[in-house]
């Protein structure tokens, strides 16, 4: 075989490997995504049934009506919110699992993951016995002696908040985890020895090599609290919709597909938008490295 020859085989051989997961990839995410473009172009004429010509009168409903509007933006703060608590509470229990000595930390990590092993409905369906009029928190409250009468906790934007935070808290301490478990532990000792207090150790060598994981965990659970839908709809009202609540009432409720498309794509760039600007600054690898553990 000349030299040549062996060349090209060799550029070849990286795409004869990629070529399964670029066919897969194809298959079911591009393919996908160019109907949905193509069906936010259609007429919408009533129920299920659409005229297949090109129209943009999808998009300018989108752009010029401020229900839209309203609800993105209230999906933006929501899922923002909900990170934000992520990182907050998720930080410290990392840091703990990731710096203890313990020779079980194995159990630690196993605790973490035991809700991935109950269904995420059934899991968001038992904060209504919990937050509920007749929930846990009522019922105690109103024996004590605390209240006269309920506190309506629940199908509330906060009720919505805290069953994501409850879905989504072990992604953020698992990245955060993985961040503080690949930090040279030596660092911190020479900071000790250089005269930092724990605090000082801390603040100036693990939560600076610590960010990437943080940030990654922040950007997971924004995206995934973003495009949630489940959430809202049991334990949110009417008004604490979000907008893949939107989109959802549009394609199984109205059969409106096109307008439906048309949202779904906007959902899409907002969140790919975000992935981007994260992507260029911190790198996507965080991501995955902290999904895989």
């Amino acid at each position: 075989m000349s030299a040549s020859a062996l060349s090209l085989a060799e550029r070849r051989r990286p795409w004869l490997l990629l070529a399964p997961a670029l066919l897969t990839l194809t298959v079911l995410m591009i393919v996908p995504i160019g109907i949905m473009t193509i069906f936010s172009f259609y007429e919408f004429v009533t129920g299920g049934v659409e005229k297949e010509v090109f129209t943009t009168a999808n998009w300018r409903e989108f752009f010029t009506d401020s229900f839209y509007h309203l609800f993105l933006w209230k999906t933006v703060r929501v899922a923002a919110i909900t990170a934000l608590l992520c990182a907050l509470l998720g930080y410290p229990p990392a840091y703990f699992i990731a710096m203890s000595a313990t020779r079980h930390k194995w159990l630690l990590l196993l605790l973490l993951i035991v809700p991935f092993w109950i269904s995420f409905t059934i899991r968001t369906f038992s904060w209504i016995h919990i937050l509920g009029e007749q929930g846990v928190i009522n019922v105690v409250l109103m024996k004590a002696g605390l209240i006269s009468e309920p506190l309506r906790m629940l199908y509330t934007e906060g009720s919505v908040i805290m069953g994501m935070i409850h879905f989504l808290l072990p992604y953020m301490i698992l990245n955060v985890y993985v961040a503080i478990e690949g930090i040279d532990r030596n660092l911190i000792s020479a900071a000790r020895t250089l005269g930092c207090t724990s605090w000082q150790a801390f603040r100036e060598v693990v939560l600076p090599l610590s960010l990437p994981g943080l940030m990654a965990g922040l950007l997971l659970c924004f995206v995934l609290a973003a495009g949630s839908y489940v959430t809202p709809e049991i334990l949110g009202s009417t008004r604490d919709a979000l907008f893949g609540n939107i989109i959802f009432d549009t394609i199984m409720g109205q059969l409106n597909w096109p307008m439906g498309s048309t949202l779904s794509l906007v959902l899409l760039v907002l969140l790919g938008a975000v992935a981007a600007i994260y992507s260029r600054y911190m790198g996507l690898s965080r991501v995955f490295k902290g999904l895989g553990g």
